[in-house]
Parts: structure tokens; sequence; C-alpha cells
């Protein structure tokens, strides 16, 4: 294994004007993305291959990155997507038994720029404070141009907000994932940026997962004998995903059993009528809190998100297709993080159930999806 090159300059440079210095790694050259901070003291290979994360730069607030190196059991995707990563210390060698390449050998591949040896403490109070915003990593001779020019070049680069960003990251052809067992469920999964951990969660559930693009049309779907639909997280915008949104509105049409997570989440309360918007710095770690307001228990979840729904919990809306509530809610800033239907199965919920990296307290969801299956399955049986 190559030990990692960090002697080079390297810069993260922000839209306001802030400027990083530190040393480079992985790749040489410049990116640009939005700068968003994770909390997770782990699970940072998760978080590289999380198609979520596409056109952002990512800084890790633990200190010390990359000791395990990377391996192909744990890839979310089949590629590293952020645009960039910033780390304050990454680890020159890989120890672990399960290494086999060190995080620098992936970065290095997949054209990824790393900056390094800056203060992450100080540069997430600061996207704190200021929220998350375009920046650029820069490294090696792209490091030397003036501060300006590259101010001029982060400020030209394109916004989060409105990006669509879904054909970027989806299956260009759907394909099957199929069930652990005996066969219980057919499942079309909309994939708009999906982890491999979400389909092996439902296929562990004998459910046969057919995997979908983002833009599958409903006379597409229709075609296939499918007892429910789930909408995966991904990156992007939910205001521009009017077409996903269309398709969650046929299949609550249809009662087709619906169940999103994260970026699904969002669709499904935009086919119910609610708006969104976007956070000022977003939630991205695996040690977040939230309550379901049924049971008044809280849940330690796996997050990722930089858009939320616009609603207010407790409050049971009129929809084209019956009553719909917030389900869950964010303790530490009161965010919404589910939604659900009361007239026509389907729920979601803005967090990470598969909890790759993460916490599993929230897996029972996917059993409640199959709930949900048997329970219409045996509806149109009587």
């Amino acid at each position: 294994m190559t030990s990692q090159r960090t002697r080079s300059p390297g810069l993260l440079v922000l839209e306001d004007g802030r400027v990083f210095r530190g040393k480079s790694f992985g790749a040489s050259g410049s990116a640009f993305g939005e700068a968003v901070f994770a909390t997770g003291m782990s699970g940072y290979q998760e978080t590289l291959t999380d198609p979520s994360y596409q056109r952002q730069i990512v800084v890790m607030t633990a200190p010390h990155i990359g000791n395990t190196g990377m391996n192909d059991e744990d890839e979310e995707s089949r590629r590293i997507w952020v645009s960039g990563f910033v780390v304050r210390d990454p680890s020159r060698i890989a120890s672990n038994w399960r290494s086999q390449r060190t995080l620098n050998d992936d970065l290095e591949e997949n054209g990824v720029v790393g900056v390094s040896d800056i203060d992450t403490r100080a540069l997430t109070r600061h996207l704190r404070d200021r929220g998350a915003m375009r920046a650029g990593v820069f490294a090696g001779a792209d490091a030397q141009r003036p501060v300006a020019e590259l101010i001029a070049a982060v400020g030209a680069s394109p916004a989060m907000a409105g990006a669509d960003l879904s054909a970027e990251v989806t299956t260009q052809a759907a394909y099957t994932v199929a069930a652990h067992g005996q066969r219980r469920f057919r499942v079309a999964a909309i994939d708009l940026g999906i982890k491999a951990m979400t389909p092996q969660m439902m296929a562990a559930r004998g459910i046969e997962v057919v995997v979908l693009p983002a833009d599958t049309t409903p006379e597409q779907l229709s075609a296939l004998d499918l007892d429910g639909l789930f909408l995966s997280n991904g990156p992007g915008d939910p205001a521009t995903a009017d077409g996903p949104v269309g398709l969650v509105r046929w299949a609550l049409g249809q009662r087709l059993p619906v169940f999103g997570i994260c970026f699904g989440n969002q669709i499904l309360a935009r086919a119910l009528g609610y708006s969104t918007y976007k956070l000022q710095f977003g939630h991205r770690g695996i040690n977040q809190p939230v309550m379901d307001l049924s049971t008044g228990k809280v849940e330690i979840t796996s997050q990722n998100h930089g858009f939320a729904v616009q609603a207010q919990p407790g409050e049971v809306i009129e929809t084209e297709f019956g009553r719909a509530r917030v389900s869950h809610l964010g303790l530490n800033d009161n965010v919404v993080e589910g939604v659900e239907c009361l007239d026509v199965p389907a729920f979601s919920v803005q967090y990470h159930p598969e909890a790759a990296a993460g916490p599993h307290d929230s897996a029972y969801l996917f059993d409640r999806f199959v709930d949900l299956m048997t329970q219409t399955t045996a509806k149109e049986g009587s």
C-alpha cells in the first residue's frame, strides 16, 4: 500500500472569501462544490461512496481519517462521489485486516482532490455559523494561483439550491436484487442516488427489489406487477424533482404502498402538497436524535440532508389522497424527519434506516414497510 503524499500545497476557498491553507492529498488539480461537514467519527468510506454527496466538498469533523483504509465490501456505490475531501490528519498508512487500499489510493484513482492539515474545528464553526456555501479545493500547482482568482472561480460555480442532480447519479438501466430465500414481495426502488445497503436490507426481508432509473414513468411501473414502491436517498434540491413527484402521485392514486428515505421523504412530502426548504448547514452524521411522535420513542439515526420538509408537527393536513401528518421530529433543531399518510399506505423518513455506517435503531422501518404491503395485499384479497 502506498503512503499518502501530503507535502504539496492545498487550499480550501469559500465563497465568502475565507481561505484555509493546508496540504494536498489524493488527486492534484481543483474541484468545486458545496462545503458541508459530517460529524461521524467512522464510516468515511461509506460517506465518500454515498451518491447523496454528489457535488459536495465534505469536511470530516473527526481529526484522524483513513486509518482503516478502503475495501470493496463497504462501498455504497460504484465510485467516490464527493467533489473534494477535507480532513485534519489523514492516516499515512492503512492498518486493518480488511483493508485493500489506502484512502489516498482511492482518492487518486477517482480523481478526488483532498486538502489536509487545516483547522477543521474552525472550519466547521465557520460553516455552522455562516451556513453551507460554495467552495473550491485546490491542490498542487492550482493552489499557487492568485487567491482573488480562486475566489472568483468559486463564485462562478453552481449553487446547490435549484440543482437537479438525480440524472447524474441514477442507474442507466434497471437491475434486480433477488430476495434472500423465498420471495414475499416485489418492490420497485427508484434510484435517486441509492446506496448499496438499502436493497440488501429489503432483500433480507424476502423482498425482490427492482432498481429503476430516476426518470421511470407510471406506465413502466404499472407493467411490473409490484407490491410496493421505494424512494431512495439522493443529492440535489427536491424542488426540482418534478418527475419523481409525479410518479409518487400516481402510486398514491393506485394505493400502492410507498416507503421513502432521505430525498425520498422530500419527494413523498411534495407529492402530498408540502413544500421544502434549504437548511443552514444540514444534518450529516451518524448520531442524530429523532423522536417518533406516535410513540415518543427516540432513535439515534444516520443522516445526510441539506434540505427539509416545511410542515407543522402535530397538524393533520387534508391532501388529494386523504390525511397526512408529520411522524418524526429531529430533537436537535425540531426539523421534520418523517411524514405519513393516514388514509393511503405511504410513509417516509428523512434519515437512513439502513445505517451504513451508523446505528441500527431504525432498521424496524423496513419491517414496517413489509407490514404495510402485507396489510394492503390482505385488503385487496378480501
